[in-house]
């Protein structure tokens, strides 16, 4: 008779330490930032106006004016192009954001694992505990991005409000406007720090409990994919509301600002409490993907490069 087979104990959190080399982390990330890139700026730019509309839209044509702005009576072709604004700033921004979170995240997992992985363990149980790990090393390195975030104001605004540049150049905008590139970075903090836990908490619990996967780099594509779809979608719902106040703040002149605070007033007696969620379904319909995309590439680019270097 043959000896039964024990099942295999939850992986410890702190025995989740450096998996992959520094060089795979970076082209890994970087490689996954540069193809969203190239495939989804024009859903960016469509996704960000809708969120920056202040107006009920209602019919086709509304739809089409605030989507194609000055565009919106062109050629396909012109307004196709119109959705490319800013991609010399999205390009910076998109692919440095990409390399720092996808390929800073596992440096403070690696981190946490190291010094903290046993209080994970006792505190949530084996399993469990690295998964909040994986999630807590996204948080924290979700807030810290908030030093990308001049690049990310001047996408937005590229994007949503060109008329705010008014023929300057990067570095006439960087002399003028100084620390106002960092105008809403408390906003953007407290958006980053949920909406990245829920992104790496989700795919870490996917590959834990859907997969009982003891090592995540193990993962095949197809389970990296639908571990990346529980972390994307888990991300956009919980951190859309801040995601909304954020780019209204962003997307004012520089000479015109506004606060948070006011944003949210004047949103809850203007357009009601369902305005914190607009754009919430053009961004499961095409931002979703664009997270989904990126984040399966890194996922699964990181070991693939980690076993060729």
């Amino acid at each position: 008779m043959a000896p039964a087979v024990l099942p295999t104990a939850p992986s410890s959190a702190a025995k989740d330490y450096k998996t992959e080399s520094t060089l795979a982390r970076l082209l890994g990330s970087g490689s996954a930032g540069i193809a969203e890139l190239a495939v989804f700026h024009p859903v960016d730019t469509t996704a960000k106006r809708l969120m920056s509309n202040q107006g009920k839209v209602s019919t086709i044509s509304q739809l089409n004016a605030v989507v194609f702005k000055d565009k919106a009576g062109a050629t396909l072709p012109k307004k196709f192009v119109s959705l490319f604004p800013g991609l010399g700033y999205a390009a910076g921004y998109k692919v440095l954001q990409r390399i720092y979170k996808y390929g800073g995240q596992p440096f403070v997992r690696d981190y946490l694992a190291q010094h903290h992985g046993t209080e994970f363990d006792n505190a949530f149980g084996r399993g469990t505990g690295k998964a909040i790990m994986h999630a807590t090393a996204g948080s924290i390195i979700g807030i810290g991005e908030i030093v990308l975030l001049p690049l990310d104001v001047l996408k937005i605004k590229r994007q949503t409000n060109p008329a705010a540049f008014r023929n300057r150049n990067i570095f006439q905008i960087v002399a003028d406007e100084g620390l106002g590139l960092y105008r809403g970075w408390g906003w953007t903090a407290a958006r980053n720090a949920p909406g990245s836990f829920a992104l790496f908490g989700g795919s870490a619990a996917t590959k834990q409990y859907l997969y009982k996967l003891e090592d995540y780099n193990k993962a095949s594509w197809l389970q990296n994919f639908v571990a990346s779809i529980g972390g994307a979608t888990a991300s956009l719902v919980v951190s859309a509301p801040l995601d909304v106040i954020k780019t209204r703040i962003q997307n004012r002149n520089f000479e015109n600002p506004e606060s948070g605070m006011r944003i949210i007033r004047s949103m809850i007696r203007e357009e009601g409490f369902s305005s914190f969620f607009k754009g919430l379904t053009p961004k499961l319909l095409m931002t979703g993907p664009k997270l989904v995309f990126s984040f399966w590439l890194a996922q699964t680019l990181i070991p693939a490069f980690n076993k060729v270097l």
